[in-house]
């Protein structure tokens, strides 16, 4: 299993770097992990949910 960085997953996932560290800090990526500084995600790691657009149409 390969892994990528932080700002490849942003690329990949089409949202900020900051976004895949704050999912990041509310440990909702599987199997990510620091090493050295640097954020390793496995590269077949799925992008998790965004609650905040459910809950925006939700108060529609």
């Amino acid at each position: 299993m390969g892994y990528i960085t932080a700002n490849q997953a942003a690329g990949k996932w089409n949202i900020s770097q900051r976004r895949v560290q704050r999912l990041y800090l509310e440990n909702r990526i599987e199997g990510i992990f620091k090493l050295d500084g640097a954020w390793a995600i496995p590269e077949d790691a799925e992008k998790p949910h965004d609650n905040r657009k459910a809950r925006k149409n939700n108060e529609k």
